[in-house]
């Protein structure tokens, strides 16, 4: 009996695939009175009940269609419903651009038209897709002044951002650290510049060349289940349905340097007079020097005693301080090239491009104090006072044209994909087939530090301290007399060489079956595989030069450059003093055997060398369907393979490398899921996802390195062992969509975590040295709620109408079992590194026909970011709140002037140790303006 219900199932889909009926299908592609593509609008054929969505770049396929003809309506938020009349030939394809414009609303005598069709075009996306996303359209990300993607990303529910000299860089997605998210272009992964993790650098790409930001936080199963929080998609610019020419030129100033910015940006594009080739070039430059002063302290409550030689509790010390100031070029420049051929209405190719390139030079100058130690009232345990050692080094590079006296971070991301979309039959088929690659060079980095160990006495340094505020430490010499730079002696001169590089191999297909199991209406099978194969290496050197010239042994006789700054923004109290000119370092002659000993030295980078394959082989099945008009039902399964190759050192005192090590290790996993999503009325969603995902260690984590430091009584492991986290997600969500372009929505999730991964601390038994390893925890678990509100505040009377609204709020909290102290007893008191309790964003913007202006706040909580061996070691990332302000004014329909100020309320970068007052870092980086023209030219065909 089972035998003939398989037959009659393969008999009654084979009958579907090749159809016997008098149908055709329709191909056709939305756009608005611009010509821009409309995408995940509702297409329609209300007397067949029978209907699809569009999708990103506009296009729609509906298949299997009586012939004849058919009436298709056109539905979307803020824009005037469509309808169109199309003849459909038997055993043809009819191809159709339908054109809509967004709604005129008269309202009390004032003709509304100005509505942000950029927020039309995502929450019509966010309404239409079957699971729960976000997303943000390119002319919203227009509306703010974020130079990068990472800076766009921040302002969607439930994402904060870790940054980077102030632009936003990691993304954490429903409090998941960034390495356990998935960031893709055009659905394939981005690979990683970073060496000791999987993070994408989001502040590498500028938001000017992406279309759309699609954030999935249930994802299905024919994406890829490596999202433990969520997946980014990037989806980059399409070619245009006529001609577009669009330019941006502009400049600005950093207040924290008084130095300018540069930015400026082009795209060109067109299609063919027979529609069938259509191509797109765009560009994107910026050029800022800015800067961030910064301090940073190491807190420790544990000294030596001088009576009993043991180590005794005493209060909070800093053992290491740091008074720093960076000088910093960030050169971003992306291209990309986007080309698409249909052969005919059923085969269509395309090739998408992007190479992105980031220069980031760099100066640092550090006044260290650093092994502080208390000093005991003689033969008591009471302490007086505090001493220790002083540090002034400069960081550099070379002198030469692109090195410039500076530290050059060269980081590259770029991406090539073929593809194709085809119709056989009723069957659906697209493929894509990319190669992509990250990289990060930094050469011939140069460091030069002179240290003061002792006084006039041959005793350390003794320092005036101020740890009664710890939110602002302050070390100071005791004695004037003890720090004069003729004191300072060379410690030492080095140059490293960096070099990280990913390499990912992608091919995917899918194939995708209209098909009606319920005789509901809309339905299909959709089924397809993926292969992906990963190769990462790291590359490092270090070298370390002794003069031989007794002309560097006095400090006060090198060129020196003073970093004093009154307006330092951590606070005047903080003094860097003199330090050696980048200049003098950049034009060293390292290499003349005559002036300098040169000496290799291991310990600074064999323990980061290394090389991981990983391939990864997957497969899915799923079908979505209609179970009655209102509810939609999408099920599935994902199997994903994963291998892995990793090679490492075993290394013995820091520096003697024993030999290489390899180890392999081979998971499956597979990963059920469902989503509910149904319709109340026609503004009104409820959703329900199950979902299963995972996130594989770091590369450097399951490298196979052993590292025995004798002198430091410690041990670092690698563990190849480690398993992938994976979690078990839960999500509800309710959504309600206002006519006139607006949404209030509310939601909860959770999140079931098994096999998360931390570093645990424990003692060698054989040795008795401190040993660090990345291990797993046992599980964790993650509660969470969301809202948001957007809407045009039309309701109010005169000009108040032009006002708009938009806010969103995420609570979360979260529990780990299985992490451990350092003398191995399970802690019960540690959140999941990265959840923020709380997190919102909100802005107030007006809009009339020509004039914008909004103000956009971003806030998130304070969380732990980094597990150490005990309550007290534990860092956390502090709350930040960001405030930007941008205005805009349309000359006429192409030029347009704009104008940006952010961070305005000067947020540090803060990490604190084990309580919120106890600064370990704080990074201030001013504030920003920047102003210019843009130019939008579009002519339809």
């Amino acid at each position: 009996m089972r035998k003939n219900y398989v037959l009659l199932l393969f008999i009654t889909l084979s009958l579907s695939f090749f159809g016997f009926s008098q149908s055709g299908h329709i191909q056709g592609k939305i756009i608005d009175e611009n010509g821009l593509s409309i995408p995940f609008g509702n297409v329609l054929i209300e007397s067949l009940n029978k209907g699809t969505t569009s999708d990103f770049d506009g296009s729609f396929l509906l298949v299997n269609v009586p012939s004849g003809n058919q009436t298709i309506k056109i539905t979307y938020l803020g824009y005037a419903d469509v309808e169109k009349e199309v003849t459909v030939e038997e055993g043809a394809t009819v191809k159709v651009i339908i054109r809509i414009s967004p709604t005129a609303l008269e309202l009390d005598g004032v003709l509304i038209t100005s509505y942000n069709s950029g927020q039309a075009k995502a929450l019509n996306s966010q309404k239409n897709k079957q699971n729960i996303t976000n997303v943000v359209s390119t002319d919203q990300i227009g509306k703010f002044p974020d130079v990068n993607i990472g800076d766009a990303v921040k302002r969607i529910p439930g994402i904060t951002m870790q940054v980077d000299q102030g632009e936003a860089r990691n993304i954490i997605i429903r409090g998941l650290a960034p390495q356990l998210n998935s960031v893709t272009l055009n659905g394939s992964r981005i690979p990683s510049a970073e060496g000791d993790n999987r993070n994408v650098q989001m502040d590498l790409i500028p938001s000017d060349m992406i279309q759309l930001i699609e954030v999935n936080k249930a994802v299905t199963p024919d994406m890829d289940a490596d999202a433990l929080g969520g997946s980014v998609n990037l989806v980059t610019r399409t070619s245009p349905n006529g001609f577009r020419l669009a330019a941006t030129v502009g400049s600005g100033i950093n207040f924290i340097t008084d130095k300018r910015i540069l930015n400026g940006s082009f795209l060109v594009g067109d299609r063919s007079k027979d529609n069938k080739f259509g191509w797109m070039l765009s560009t994107t430059i910026n050029d800022s020097d800015f800067g961030s002063d910064n301090v940073e302290a190491e807190w420790v409550n544990e000294a030596e005693s001088p009576v009993s030689g043991d180590d005794i509790s005493v209060n909070p010390f800093v053992e290491e301080s740091d008074i720093r100031t960076y000088l910093v070029q960030r050169i971003r420049r992306s291209f990309s090239a986007n080309l698409d051929y249909a052969f005919d209405v059923n085969n269509t190719i395309y090739l998408k491009s992007m190479y992105n390139w980031r220069d980031d030079r760099e100066n640092r100058f550090r006044l260290s104090y650093g092994s502080i130690e208390p000093i005991f009232n003689s033969g008591t345990e009471t302490i007086i006072g505090y001493q220790g050692e002083i540090g002034r080094q400069t960081k550099g590079g070379i002198d030469n044209n692109r090195n410039k006296n500076t530290r050059l971070e060269d980081q590259r991301m770029e991406n090539y994909s073929l593809g194709g979309d085809h119709l056989f039959g009723k069957l659906e088929f697209d493929w894509m087939a990319s190669y992509a690659s990250a990289s990060e060079e930094r050469l011939n980095e140069r460091y030069i530090e002179y240290e003061l160990k002792e006084n006039n006495e041959g005793d350390p340094i003794p320092f005036n301290t101020d740890f009664s505020n710890e939110k602002f430490p302050l070390i100071t010499p005791l004695n004037s007399s003890d720090v004069a730079l003729s004191n300072f002696s060379l410690k030492e001169i080095t140059e490293e060489n960096q070099f990280t590089e990913e390499k990912d191999f992608n091919f995917f297909a899918n194939f995708k079956l209209q098909v009606d199991f319920f005789n509901k209406g809309n339905g299909f099978v959709k089924f397809g595989g993926r292969i992906k194969v990963k190769d990462k290496e790291r590359i490092n050197s270090f070298l370390e030069f002794e003069s031989t010239d007794s002309s560097f042994d006095d400090l006060s006789a090198i060129p020196l450059v003073d970093q004093t700054d009154t307006n330092f923004l951590a606070g005047r109290k903080y003094a860097a003093g003199m330090f050696v000119d980048p200049a003098f370092l950049g034009k060293l002659d390292l290499n003349n055997i005559l002036l300098f000993d040169v000496s290799d030295v291991p310990s600074e980078y064999v323990r980061a060398n290394y090389e991981v394959r990983e391939d990864v082989y997957a497969g899915y099945a799923m079908a979505n369907q209609k179970l009655s008009d209102k509810l939609d039902v999408l099920v599935g399964v994902r199997v994903e393979h994963t291998k892995t190759e990793a090679t490492g050192n075993q290394i013995e005192d820091e520096e003697n490398v024993l030999g290489k090590i390899t180890e392999d290790k081979n998971y499956v996993h597979v990963l059920p899921g469902i989503h509910f999503k149904y319709h109340v009325n026609d503004n009104t969603v409820l959703r329900f996802a199950w979902t299963n995902t995972l996130a594989r260690p770091n590369y450097q984590d399951v490298v196979p390195s052993v590292d025995l430091v004798a002198d430091d009584k410690e041990i670092f492991l690698g563990n190849p062992e480690l398993s992938a986290t994976t979690s078990m997600n839960f999500d509800l969500m309710a959504e309600y969509y206002f006519s006139n372009v607006g949404i209030v929505s509310g939601g909860v999730f959770q999140k079931s975590i098994k096999d998360f991964i931390y570093t645990f601390q424990f003692e060698d038994t054989a040795t008795g040295f401190d040993t660090f390893q990345p291990q797993n925890g046992e599980g964790a678990n993650i509660f969470g709620a969301e809202i948001g509100f957007q809407r045009q505040l039309d309701f109010l009377p005169g000009f108040a109408k032009n006002f708009s609204f938009m806010l969103n709020y995420t609570y979360l909290t979260s529990n780990t079992d299985g992490i451990r102290n350092s003398d191995g007893e399970e802690r019960d008191d540690v959140d999941l590194p990265g959840t923020a309790p709380n997190m919102f964003n909100g802005s107030l913007a007006y809009s009339s026909k020509n004039f914008n202006l909004r103000l956009s706040a971003n806030y998130s909580d304070a969380y732990i970011d980094e597990i150490g061996g005990s309550a007290f070691e534990d860092r956390y990332y502090d709350e930040q709140f960001l405030l930007d302000f941008n205005a805009s004014y349309a000359i006429n329909n192409e030029l347009t002037c704009y104008f940006d100020l952010n961070n305005i309320t000067d947020q540090p970068l803060r990490y604190f140790q084990g309580i919120k007052n106890r600064t370990m870092q704080v990074e201030y980086y001013g504030r920003r303006i920047t102003f210019g023209l843009k130019y939008d030219l579009f002519k339809t065909k």
